[in-house]
């Protein structure tokens, strides 16, 4: 049995909970408390899938790039997307203007990798009524793009679809 690494990036605007998702995934906490990354923070976690002949079980390191959110950072950033097989892109549903940015992000990723996967993440869905989440999530489907494999509701306090995006985007990546 062999151990794959891949990287892969996760970012969107500041304040949208990127890694609360990480912590949520990788340590499987949720704090309110709220700091603020600088720079890059790179978690990993290592995934187990089934491999595709069902011989057995493949491990995948995901070595997550946590990647600060605020518009200086914007030029940087590009540079951090090096070499990453895989992004998870997040907003937040209830600051609308950091899911109006999430085609921009995709853009400036695939720019830099344009084999690479992306996974939408709709963040905070427990701060907002359950009837608008799923009109939300059609809204931000962008599925005519082939690398975007879908579009989670998401939330790092409750812990709904945290596990599913990596595992979504770990079984691509294999």
């Amino acid at each position: 049995m062999s151990t794959l690494s891949k990287k892969i990036c996760l970012f969107g605007d500041f304040g949208v909970g990127k890694t609360s998702l990480i912590r949520q995934f990788v340590e499987c906490k949720f704090s309110d408390e709220y700091l603020s990354t600088v720079g890059v923070k790179i978690s990993r976690k290592l995934v187990s899938l089934p491999e595709k002949d069902l011989s057995g079980r493949q491990d995948l390191q995901l070595m997550i790039w946590d990647i600060e959110g605020s518009n200086k950072f914007k030029a940087v950033a590009k540079n951090y997307f090096q070499g990453s097989r895989g992004a998870v892109i997040v907003g937040d549903v209830t600051q609308p203007e950091t899911l109006n940015h999430i085609r921009e992000h995709i853009q400036t990723f695939l720019a830099v990798n344009p084999q690479s996967y992306i996974i939408v993440a709709l963040n905070k869905s427990d701060m907002i009524a359950a009837e608008y989440l799923e009109n939300i999530r059609e809204t931000y489907q962008f599925s005519e793009q082939s690398n975007i494999l879908n579009t989670y509701i998401t939330s790092a306090k409750t812990g709904n679809n945290v596990d599913k995006i990596f595992q979504t985007l770990a079984t691509r990546l294999i």
